[in-house]
């Protein structure tokens, strides 16, 4: 019999919450029981029925204990709790920012480095969702030919921003930016950082480096762009080994978690799982260097499936 698990899922009443609660029950992963954690005690609507919600704090994690918890939560609270699950045993897959480059927590993504989940000492880090989508298209033409150098410019949806910023998208208010978002563009996501860089743009460079290589020079440019969900992004790419155009496409056509579409768009890919790729062509720039086009669903693949999928690492 297959092994069942008991599954927590903290920030469960929230954007991100709530996708890992729909993505549990459309890929059928093995509960034996589902406890819900929020900032307050209540009930709540879920595919598995109606869900009663604990308050988050230490009393209630040793009542309600689990084998995996997923973490759907600011940074703050993953490290004020993530650890109390851990010492009671259970696997905390975290989406936040808190743990993803502290060296004795591994960072991963299924489809590209699915054996440094093994590694963890309790607390495994989801990737930032921009790193996801473009290293999970990225990572099989980096297995194949080396990567030298990457630029990437991302075109990322409000949802990434949580639940009041689709308020703002809908509204044209400011309670989450510094500006309107509605009939705009926002070319500043996160704080400033020293070098000039925001912190979502140095979540690439250094997710990256820990996922797949610190040899790859990286570049980002993050941008918010008024669509309610799935980031977008250009990566320009540099191989170490000479590849023509078709074998480029070859490797992403091998990849099942990638998905080849002529011209992707947030339009079509909102629900889906896999990262879809278009616009490949050559930097006529620039020898041996190739451009794609990449757009996922931030909710899913860019935050809870990912989760989900480390998770039946487990299974």
């Amino acid at each position: 019999m297959k092994k069942q698990f008991t599954v927590a899922v903290v920030g469960a009443t929230g954007l991100v919450g709530k996708t890992m609660l729909k993505v549990l029950f459309e890929r059928r992963f093995p509960l034996l029981d589902l406890v819900l954690f929020a900032t307050e005690n209540g009930v709540t609507e879920t595919p598995f029925g109606t869900k009663e919600v604990h308050e988050l704090n230490q009393a209630n994690i040793y009542r309600y204990p689990c084998d995996i918890a997923l973490f759907a939560t600011s940074g703050e609270v993953s490290i004020k709790f993530a650890q109390i699950f851990s010492t009671i045993g259970a696997i905390v897959i975290d989406n936040s920012s808190a743990w993803r480059l502290d060296d004795n927590v591994p960072l991963v993504i299924p489809e590209v480095n699915p054996s440094a989940a093994f590694m963890h000492s309790g607390i495994i880090a989801n990737p930032n969702c921009t790193t996801v989508q473009i290293l999970t298209a990225i990572a099989p033409i980096y297995r194949r030919f080396g990567i030298s150098r990457m630029v990437v410019s991302t075109y990322q949806s409000v949802s990434g921003a949580g639940a009041s910023a689709l308020g703002d998208l809908e509204n044209g208010t400011t309670s989450v930016f510094d500006v309107p978002i509605k009939n705009n563009v926002l070319p500043k996501i996160d704080v400033y950082q020293s070098n000039g860089y925001t912190g979502e743009e140095m979540k690439i460079v250094n997710e990256t480096h820990k996922i797949l290589s610190p040899a790859i020079k990286v570049n980002a440019t993050c941008v918010r762009v008024p669509v309610s969900n799935c980031h977008g992004a250009t990566v320009n790419f540099e191989l170490i080994k000479e590849a023509g155009l078709n074998e480029i496409g070859e490797c992403l056509a091998e990849s099942p978690s990638v998905k080849l579409s002529d011209i992707p768009t947030p339009y079509d890919v909102t629900g889906h799982d896999e990262v879809y790729v278009g616009r490949l062509r050559r930097d006529e720039s620039n020898p041996n260097t190739f451009c794609i086009w990449t757009v996922a669903d931030n909710l899913r693949k860019g935050a809870a499936t990912n989760a989900v999928q480390i998770a039946e690492l487990f299974a």
